[in-house]
């Protein structure tokens, strides 16, 4: 059987490219090894922890304890039992929704593990060992990652795990030491100290979350601090063991820590190993990446394109979404305008953020002149009434033009405010459009109106 489009992987991007490749009315086979359709994405990386977050906030009170203190809890004994309920239940509507949208656009599915055979024919392998060739026209590499597990360190499932095998766990750990504070280490950390877990976080560089704006990072390492989690910065790993009724992690420095299970997510690797990219001449990075062209994500192989985790940074489920629409567009011929420049990012943490246009960081980097505001949720009606103590958002305004270069936000709802900064970026707009308008009352959105003010009380009238 021959297809117009070859999805292999089934996440965001994979989902995407083929329901794009249908409605242009093209044949399309989405082949993906998992026991279900969804990908890392829904199985065991966006959605889970977001669920598990969202349980955990909760049953545990946390947004609450501004109004009735640290002590709170909606449910005493939380169990995992708790959290896996509410994931299962989540999962199982996510599979459905696909399963549904494949069928709605006349998408065929196969449970296989694929491998290139040429430029235009590759085979598909079951779990039970059933073997099948198909021929497409173009192909999308859509494969995911998974956790990097070197091998020095002891993964058993009892004290040390990777981020997939925490969807796994039996009992919540008593304590917990969190080696890696990416965007997956911090959310894990933070999740689990909301449950009030003790969290040691554990990073070798002398930084987090590079990408996201200074004052954000340093307002978000406070709160965790703050709140009892211990955080090393700075600090190599010399040795991660495995003890009977501990973990054990020696830190270069000789400091040691002790924890009852250690997670590690020091980075992913690309799921790239059994596809035969060799045969079409695409090469892979140590890390199992793809290299493709940012604008139509063909890697060197012209009818056979990439997207998603597995081409690199910015690895969001979001973004991932979009290069998968965008590849099956330039496959097909379908022009499409230009990407606007800036999107947002999204970290849920606890407390969330979220980041859309340029950070302070690189504001001053490009030597234009520049005003700043800042809001404290804290200053708004709404953030009384939820009891919101912390959190902040701030806003970056060109003096020259006025207009709005970037919007950071850290606290409750950031990653659903952000939305209204990238409108305004993207639009064009000016420091006048938060002046002027009305937003609802009481919201956390008038935060936007308040540094809107902050910023032009300063600026002047222009």
């Amino acid at each position: 059987m021959d297809y117009d489009m070859l999805v292999i992987g089934s996440g965001p991007s994979g989902r995407r490219a083929a329901v794009q490749s249908a409605k242009l009315g093209k044949s399309v086979l989405v082949a993906d090894r998992g026991r279900r359709l969804g990908g890392v994405s829904v199985h065991t990386g966006t959605i889970p922890s977001k669920t598990l977050r969202e349980t955990v906030l909760n049953l545990s009170g946390w947004r609450e304890r501004g109004f009735y203190g640290r002590g709170y809890r909606v449910k005493q004994d939380i169990s995992v039992g708790d959290l896996i309920e509410r994931l299962h239940k989540t999962l199982d509507h996510e599979v459905e929704v696909l399963q549904h949208q494949f069928m709605r656009n006349t998408v065929k599915s196969a449970r296989a593990t694929v491998k290139f055979l040429g430029p235009n024919r590759a085979s598909l392998t079951t779990d039970t060992g059933d073997y099948s060739e198909v021929g497409f026209a173009h192909a999308l590499i859509a494969v995911g990652t998974r956790p990097h597990r070197p091998r020095d360190v002891p993964f058993d499932k009892t004290r040390v795990f990777d981020s997939d095998e925490m969807l796994e766990l039996e009992r919540l750990p008593r304590t917990l030491t969190v080696i890696g504070a990416g965007v997956i280490g911090v959310e894990y950390a933070t999740i689990f100290s909301a449950l009030d877990v003790p969290v040691t976080l554990v990073e070798p560089r002398d930084s987090i979350l590079d990408f996201v704006d200074r004052e954000i990072v340093d307002d978000f390492i406070h709160q965790m601090r703050d709140r009892g989690m211990t955080i090393r910065l700075g600090s190599a790993i010399k040795e991660i063991a495995s003890k009977p009724d501990y973990a054990e992690v020696t830190l270069a420095d000789g400091r040691s820590i002790r924890s009852e299970m250690v997670l590690y997510a020091a980075g992913r690797t690309g799921n790239v190993g059994a596809l035969g990219l060799d045969v079409v001449g695409i090469e892979a990075d140590s890390r199992g990446r793809i290299k493709v062209d940012p604008q139509s994500f063909r890697t060197s192989a012209p009818n056979i394109y990439a997207a998603g985790d597995v081409i690199g940074f910015p690895s969001l489920a979001s973004t991932s979404m979009e290069q998968g629409r965008v590849a099956a567009c330039h496959a097909f011929g379908v022009p499409l305008p230009p990407p606007p420049e800036t999107f947002p990012y999204g970290i849920y943490a606890v407390p969330e953020i979220s980041t859309v246009g340029q950070s302070e960081e690189q504001v001053r980097e490009g030597g234009g002149a520049y005003e700043v505001g800042v809001a404290r949720f804290r200053e708004t009606s709404r953030g009384h009434i939820m009891g919101v103590n912390t959190g902040f958002l701030k806003l970056l305004f060109s003096i020259e033009t006025r207009r709005l270069l970037g919007a950071h936000i850290v606290g409750e709802g950031a990653t659903e405010l952000i939305h209204i900064g990238q409108a305004v970026i993207n639009l064009g707009g000016t420091v006048d459009f938060f002046v002027n308008n009305t937003f609802n009352y009481p919201t956390l959105a008038e935060a936007y109106k308040i540094a809107g003010l902050d910023a032009w009380n300063r600026m002047g009238r222009g």
